[in-house]
């Protein structure tokens, strides 16, 4: 029976994190930012609609991480337009046929961070996240390890969920 190859697992290389920490000054209003581009790649931005728009979440929770985002920068459920909601969860249920298609997702965490408190990384622009889950998914690296293992590059990712949208008839 073979050793267990600890040694090569204690240390997760994820080199493409250190632009998260060394960024400075880091776009805190980087929602907006994607929302107002032109270069939907640049920016993760996945589809748009008239009202809100689907992009990538540049720091995921988990390999396949989306973000539901109104144009409009807000705060609060309240503030929201009925179009605006509307999109917003048309933009959800689109996001995931995305990812069943792109990554196979089998489940999905999907909610909002409202206010600073609650967790919001951005409280003064709400957005709804939908994160895929798969059985099996859970381990021990977050909890034991304070680590996250992503399967997949955000570039790699872009580019399936760009084909996932195509093979399901386009934005």
């Amino acid at each position: 029976m073979e050793d267990f190859p600890q040694k090569q697992l204690e240390t997760l290389w994820a080199p493409w994190r250190v632009e998260y920490f060394q960024k400075e000054p880091r776009d805190r209003d980087f929602l907006t930012t994607a929302g107002r581009a032109s270069d939907d790649g640049e920016h993760l931005v996945i589809t748009r609609r008239k009202n809100a728009f689907l992009m990538m979440n540049r720091y995921p929770y988990t390999v396949g991480h989306l973000m539901a985002v109104p144009y409009r920068k807000v705060a609060e459920l309240s503030a929201l337009g009925e179009n605006e909601v509307v999109e917003l969860w048309n933009l959800v249920v689109h996001a995931q046929a995305l990812l069943r298609t792109a990554v196979k997702a089998q489940g999905f965490n999907i909610g909002l961070n409202l206010g600073e408190c609650a967790g919001a990384g951005v409280p003064d622009h709400i957005h709804i996240h939908v994160v895929p889950r798969w059985s099996g998914d859970t381990n021990f690296m977050p909890v034991i390890g304070g680590s996250r293992v992503l399967s997949d590059g955000l570039r790699a990712l872009y580019d399936k969920l760009m084909q996932a949208q195509e093979r399901l008839g386009g934005a």
